[in-house]
């Protein structure tokens, strides 16, 4: 297996593009992130959505974006792991260059929520469950993680403001991020004050549902021009585990183990030890979820990971750095492109180009997407040659 870099990024601001189309936001960024890399011509797509087929009506999209980014006669292909689709297709781009079967290959995620409006958006998101045996009796992805939520708190005593943390530290980095949707800090206050949503999350437990489009050219490090500009991001590892779909068949539902497979599974092929991790981009659709991931991933022992949140260990100058640009909760949770969002924001952390929000000497990041509660889970270690 060769070196696969990260040759060119790009990424839309996430928000609501009421005026714009799936197949002009996906063409924007595979353009920008073809421009980063120099020029590079890609010989496959990889595209990941999680819900285009239901909210936009458009199936095919690899086929779609290729046409109109005019790139036809390459091959295409469309990723679906609900919330995991973009780490999944990102990892069928390593794995098809590392192999030598491409030579460059461009990963696009893209989502627009805004082409429905309403309840049937909570239909449609429910669609990620199981079917026969969650979504018919009406539980929703906020609704599980609720339960989640109340069970972590019944077991771990936590209060209720115990997940505040996530959503302060994503605020207080998503303020630096010029692509993000919510550019505010929020405070304790604020939290404690919100309004519930599906008790026990308030407002501020639950990312909201963005439009957006991310992009990145990979190829093997001895393809790329010698004047190539940027520090080489490289992709040390990729795996991807899966678990039940339905989180009333596990026998332990507070603990994400295909999470925990992942990332023991990532690391080792990286031969990276988990101190070597400068910075963690876990998937944070839900703050229950970013507690819960801390523990699959190591970084704390099961029931303590909100108290990393309390104590602060998750800001920029903690113990270990998450959510550096925002995280689905300050960014935008743009569905099915999350884990190319969280691939690029990294690769901007390692370049040295993440602005304020710049993680000191960052060398090591460890990306985590993550569809549904866990029930896959696609995990990245990238580390960067200076």
């Amino acid at each position: 297996m060769s070196d696969v870099v990260i040759a060119g990024i790009g990424q839309s601001p996430v928000g609501e593009h009421w005026e714009k189309s799936l197949r002009l936001l996906g063409g924007q960024v595979i353009q920008a992130a073809m421009e980063d890399s120099g020029g590079l011509q890609p010989q496959a797509l990889f595209a990941s959505n999680m819900l285009a087929a239901n909210l936009s009506r458009q199936a095919h999209l690899g086929t779609l974006l290729v046409d109109f980014a005019n790139l036809t006669g390459i091959e295409a292909q469309t990723m679906e792991a609900a919330g995991a689709s973009g780490g999944a297709a990102l990892r069928q781009g390593y794995l098809s260059v590392a192999s030598g079967y491409v030579d460059v290959a461009i990963v696009v995620g893209v989502e627009k929520f805004t082409d429905m409006i309403g309840a049937d958006i909570e239909a449609t998101l429910s669609t990620i469950t199981d079917s026969d045996f969650e979504a018919v009796q009406g539980l929703t992805p906020t609704s599980q993680s609720a339960i989640l939520m109340r069970r972590y708190m019944h077991e771990f005593k936590m209060p209720a403001d115990g997940l505040a943390g996530f959503a302060l530290t994503a605020h207080a980095n998503g303020a630096g991020n010029p692509n993000a949707m919510y550019r505010k800090a929020i405070t304790v206050e604020s939290y404690q004050k919100a309004s519930s949503v599906c008790e026990p999350l308030n407002m501020f437990d639950i990312a909201p549902n963005a439009d957006g489009a991310a992009a990145l050219i990979l190829t093997r490090r001895d393809l790329l021009p010698t004047d190539f500009p940027h520090p080489l991001v490289r992709i040390a590892a990729s795996t991807s585990v899966s678990d039940t779909l339905g989180l009333h068949n596990r026998a332990e539902p507070l603990w994400f183990a295909a999470a925990q497979a992942s990332v023991e599974q990532a690391l080792r092929k990286a031969r990276i030890e988990r101190e070597q991790v400068d910075l963690f981009e876990y998937h944070d659709s839900f703050s229950i979820y970013a507690a819960l991931s801390l523990e699959a991933a190591g970084f704390a022992q099961p029931g303590q990971g909100w108290k990393l949140a309390a104590q602060g260990a998750i800001a920029r100058d903690g113990k270990i750095p998450c959510a550096t640009m925002g995280g689905s909760k300050a960014r935008g949770d743009p569905g099915g492109a999350t884990g190319v969002y969280q691939a690029v924001e990294a690769a901007l952390q390692l370049r040295g180009q993440a602005g304020s929000n710049q993680i000191t000497d960052a060398a090591v990041a460890l990306i985590q997407s993550l569809g549904g509660p866990a029930a896959t889970a696609v995990t990245h270690v990238l580390t960067v040659d200076r």
